[in-house]
């Protein structure tokens, strides 16, 4: 490593605040204004902003391997950016003789340190090589004399024999971006499904033919198809509340290798079509077998069940027992280590294991049922333009009795019938019929989730105040509350009573026997010692919150909300102001919809008797919004949390 000045000429000069956001985002060169900057006025929480990216892949014609040459100029503007001259570049291995390789790495720093402007360049001995798994080896490299202020570049040049893997680009990242460019030049022998993800689109987006671009023997040759995409002005991904994976939003290309030619005429097929891969999956040695097997249901219930004539008690009877007595050991690896016979000796297993245990004795009793393949919400979304059997990584079932499906996964010993995880709801699935072929379906609940509160309260002549509580939840804000009771219940308890400040709880019951239910229910008594002193008392109904604060934080989301499941909450509080206090205004009352009527808010108060009623409700009636909603979504839950944080009495003494 070594510092120099260097000198950058401009045709004309210019003053330093006039010029402090002037990057160059046209080149790779660095400018004065690329160092002098020290903002990004659309974004000022950003740590570090790439000016300029570019790649560009090509097959080498000498010896048809995949060459992509790759550069990078970003600009550091905090000094927590300075994790971006960490760089790491993944490389792919196959074996011994097939594998990536990286090569020509250079990286420099450039700084500005009084009127002089200094380069540090990366030691070839400072990149190091790391074996991460048999499959993968990591190069790393870390650029020197990096902090807030500095403009740092590196380039370097991939290249890798395996055209399955045409090199793909990320336009988006966790900073944002002036401009990122990728050309990608592909011989005709080869055919790709070009792939653009997220909701960004292109700036640039142009082909054109080169001919004669690969050669091979006795003449024969091919043209290239030369495509130029690029994105100016990308917003940084920021992650947030109610997503699902981000590599389902990211802006970039992806390419999936669908036929080859070779020069003699031979082609291949790399895409499957879903007819292929239900063969396959049907006689699979692993999980296709275990599906075939049968199973005898009478080594595992008595007579009186198996001559049940009622389906869906039966079908509830089976899901039970593999619920209760077989233990789920946290892996999914859904196509390894599948074994029904393994599951049954040991008492525990994996996904698949477990799920085709339910499956086979479902099947024996005569229902209707079969595997659904899925990929978890922090796995992506599976393709489903053609077959990508590695994109799933999870196996659920469904059941069909008089004509009603069920979605199945025992994994979870508090699931009611019904239900699977919420790990699964990841919009879709593949239910794999070996018979009628495979199709996709939802992955959706039928059913809302709910909480409701019911508070009937007493002003006390001593001030305090007392009543009762009786709160249920359903569906999986059930789940969550069943797992925290079942599972420990003076933890929750004790919980419940941290919740609540300056109150006693006291007579807490459950009349929630069954840890599978699909609601949860619990009542209370409670005493908040002290309302206030003097003739006036200003004070909030909402003793219990739904939401503390609006999730909902991003001047910009440019990726779905997804809450997983439709829900609603209904508060109700009875509060009975006593002999000593009077209202003297009652709140205003709100109402507030959603576009299109897939949400709404609904406040009301009234006064009867001295006993003020207060009626707060909040309904999703969808489960997933586009990011145009999110302006809307964020001004909804604005005035949620407003609702329960400022609503304010105010009570005189008579």
């Amino acid at each position: 490593m070594y510092k120099k000045p260097i000198l950058i000429l401009f045709v004309f000069s210019c003053i330093t605040s006039f010029c402090q956001s002037n990057y160059n985002s046209e080149s790779y060169r660095v400018t004065l204004a690329d160092i002098e900057s020290t903002f990004y006025e659309k974004d000022s929480t950003a740590s570090a902003l790439v000016i300029y990216e570019e790649g560009n892949s090509h097959v080498d014609p000498n010896n048809y391997k995949l060459v992509t040459q790759v550069k990078h100029k970003i600009k550091i503007l905090k000094k927590e950016g300075a994790s971006k001259a960490n760089i790491t570049i993944n490389l792919y291995k196959k074996d011994n003789t097939s594998f990536e390789q990286v090569k020509n790495i250079l990286a420099t720093t450039y700084n500005k340190e009084g009127n002089e402007v200094t380069k540090s360049t990366l030691d070839k001995e400072h990149i190091f090589e790391e074996k991460y798994n048999d499959n993968y080896t990591l190069v790393k490299f870390t650029l020197p004399n990096v902090k807030a202020g500095s403009v740092i570049t590196y380039s370097y040049t991939l290249t890798s024999p395996f055209m399955f893997k045409y090199k793909g680009w990320d336009f988006q990242s966790d900073i944002p971006k002036l401009y990122s460019d990728y050309k990608a030049s592909i011989p005709a022998n080869w055919t790709y499904n070009i792939k653009l993800a997220g909701h960004k689109k292109l700036d640039i987006n142009t082909s054109e033919v080169k001919k004669r671009c690969l050669e091979g023997s006795r003449g024969a040759y091919s043209d290239c198809g030369v495509s130029h995409y690029a994105m100016k002005d990308i917003p940084a991904f920021i992650e947030e509340d109610y997503m699902t994976h981000k590599s389902n939003y990211l802006a970039r290309i992806e390419y999936e290798l669908m036929t080859f030619k070779n020069f003699e005429g031979q082609e291949y097929n790399y895409t499957k079509s879903w007819e292929t891969a239900d063969r396959e999956f049907r006689t699979d040695k692993d999980i296709g077998r275990q599906l075939s097997k049968s199973i005898n249901l009478e080594d595992f219930f008595d007579s009186n069940f198996i001559n049940e004539p009622d389906l869906l008690k039966k079908a509830d009877k089976i899901y039970k027992f593999v619920q209760q007595n077989f233990t789920w050991n946290g892996n999914y690896r859904i196509f390894e280590d599948v074994s029904v016979k393994d599951l049954i000796k040991d008492k525990t297993g994996n996904v698949s294991s477990i799920n085709i245990l339910l499956h086979n004795l479902l099947k024996e009793a005569g229902i209707d049922v079969h595997p659904v393949l899925i990929s978890t919400r922090d796995n992506g979304f599976p393709t489903k333009i053609f077959p990508v059997i590695s994109d799933f990584n999870y196996l659920i079932v469904q059941v069909t009795i008089d004509s009603k499906s069920y979605l199945l996964d025992a994994t979870d010993d508090f699931l009611s019938f019904g239900e699977v995880p919420f790990r699964c709801l990841n919009s879709y699935g593949r239910l794999m019929d070996f018979k009628n072929g495979s199709e996709w379906i939802d992955i959706k609940p039928k059913t809302p989730s709910a909480v409701y509160l019911n508070m009937d309260l007493t002003i006390n002549n001593d001030n305090t105040i007392t009543g009762s509580i009786k709160s249920k939840s359903t569906g999986y804000h059930a789940l969550n509350d069943k797992k925290n009771y079942f599972t420990n219940s003076e933890s929750y308890l004790n919980n419940l009573q941290d919740s609540f400040s300056n109150a006693e709880i006291y007579n807490f019951k459950i009349s929630t026997e069954d840890k599978t239910s699909f609601d949860f229910s619990k009542s209370y008594d409670i005493e908040y010692l002290d309302a206030g002193t003097g003739d006036n008392i200003y004070l909030n109904p909402f003793f219990i919150k739904f939401f503390k604060e609006n999730p909902f934080k991003l001047q910009e989301r440019t990726y779905p909300i997804d809450f997983g499941y439709n829900d609603s909450y209904l508060f109700l509080l009875n509060l009975d102001l006593g002999d000593q206090y009077e209202l003297v205004e009652l709140p205003e009352n709100t109402s507030l919809a959603l576009p299109n009527n897939t949400g709404r808010i609904g406040f009301s108060t009234k006064l009867t008797n001295n006993i003020l009623n207060v009626l707060f409700r909040i309904d999703f009636k969808s489960s997933e919004f586009s990011p145009e909603y999110y302006p809307y979504l964020k001004e909804f839950m604005n005035k949620v949390v407003d609702i329960q944080k400022n609503t304010l009495i105010l009570l005189k003494k008579k």
